[in-house]
């Protein structure tokens, strides 16, 4: 499948309390999210978790009220202003909030473990951070490949967040969300935010993007971050890479029940992370070095080994970053560019081609000038428009 290249704009402004941020959101964004919640039909892995004797309309209603179920009551209790913002999502939206919750809870029934012990079809994504001397310009930059699936692209959108008593923020996010995936505010925390591949389990609590999304509305640091973040209760895996204008950046793993934080080696001002956690004792929790995808997943994924993806583009990260000095934006957008030794893009390269991921959009941020430099399209094909705080 061809992934297709649209030029990125600024979206949507959502400023104020939480409702009314969700409900400019919902308003200004209604045939965006009409439409991701229509191409649930086409999602495979979400398809798939349909009885074979049962109308697909009436699934997708259980559906929505299992999600409301799950993610409601869990936003209630642990993180009220995204309860508040979710709800005026779907009030502007014009859509019921059991199926506003559907769309929000995807990231965390997408990496849940399937009746194999694994997960059915998460997503995947290369993270690279420099700084000092690994940096042309001595700033902090963070370049971030988002793989997913090329249906979902046309509901990307970036959102200016202002939230009432908080850190303004600029997000990359997709129409429905009320979390980022990646972003940056206006003290200069950046965020970006790649799928990972737990097995451990706990209660029902908040998706990480809207961890995310928290972080950077009440924090300014990457130390603050990573302990506001990890006094959360939370949903799903992830790891976040951080920075702040200060020049410092980190890995931040993850899981239901854990997390760890990784800072570059001592001596070393480049870091990196793909899908697979670093730490040990995140490894613990991790889906098994041979686990592959079984029959809950989608087609082009069954049978393939589900760290062999994550593996490759580590060790291709290494090797490029071996070779190199410091990298500006431009040398950065060759790296995750990069199609392998051979020149043959693939599902295990880090500009992603494959059967079922591709890389979707390529963004590049920098905490120190509070910038974002944003492509709708493959690393390879990326052109990229620039916005900023």
């Amino acid at each position: 499948m061809c992934v297709a290249v649209r030029r990125p704009q600024l979206d949507v402004i959502c400023s104020g309390p939480a409702r009314e941020m969700g409900f400019t959101q919902g308003a200004a964004l209604r045939e965006q999210i009409a439409g991701a919640r229509r191409v649930l039909a086409k999602l495979e892995a979400f398809r798939l978790r349909r009885p074979r004797w049962l109308p697909y309309p009436a699934f997708l209603r259980l559906a929505e009220r299992k999600a409301k179920r799950f993610l409601a009551g869990a936003l209630a209790e642990h993180a009220p202003e995204m309860a508040h913002r979710l709800e005026g999502i779907a009030r502007g939206a014009g859509i019921g909030l059991p199926a506003a919750c559907l769309l929000n809870a995807l990231e965390v029934f997408m990496s849940s473990v399937g009746n194999g012990g694994v997960p059915t079809g998460s997503g995947a994504c290369s993270a690279v951070a420099v700084r000092g001397r690994r940096s042309a310009t001595g700033e902090p930059i963070l370049a971030h490949n988002f793989d997913y699936l090329a249906l979902v692209q046309p509901f990307y959108v970036l959102r200016e967040s202002r939230p009432e008593g908080r850190w303004r923020s600029l997000d990359f996010t997709a129409a429905p969300l009320c979390g980022s995936v990646d972003a940056l505010n206006e003290r200069g925390l950046a965020i970006t935010n790649n799928y990972a591949y737990p097995v451990d389990a706990g209660p029902p609590a908040t998706p990480i993007s809207m961890l995310a999304a928290g972080a950077l509305a009440r924090c300014a640091t990457v130390a603050e971050a990573a302990e506001w973040i990890t006094s959360q209760p939370r949903s799903g895996g992830g790891i976040l890479m951080l920075a702040d204008a200060a020049g410092d950046v980190a890995s931040l793993e993850l899981s239901n029940t854990r997390s760890r934080l990784r800072r570059p080696e001592d001596g070393h001002d480049l870091l990196f992370h793909t899908n697979a956690f670093f730490c040990e004792s995140m490894r613990e929790v991790e889906v098994g070095e041979q686990a592959v995808y079984g029959p809950d997943a989608p087609r082009a994924l069954r049978g393939v080994r589900i760290l062999e993806s994550p593996r490759c583009r580590d060790q291709r990260i290494a090797e490029l970053a071996s070779r190199a000095g410091a990298f500006g934006p431009e040398e950065l957008a060759a790296l995750m560019a990069d199609h392998g030794p051979q020149g043959r893009p693939d599902a295990n390269t880090l500009c992603m081609h494959s059967d079922y991921w591709h890389t979707t959009a390529c963004l590049q941020l920098f905490p120190r000038s509070r910038r974002m430099r944003v492509a709708y399209a493959p690393a390879c094909r990326a052109r990229y428009e620039e916005f900023g705080l």
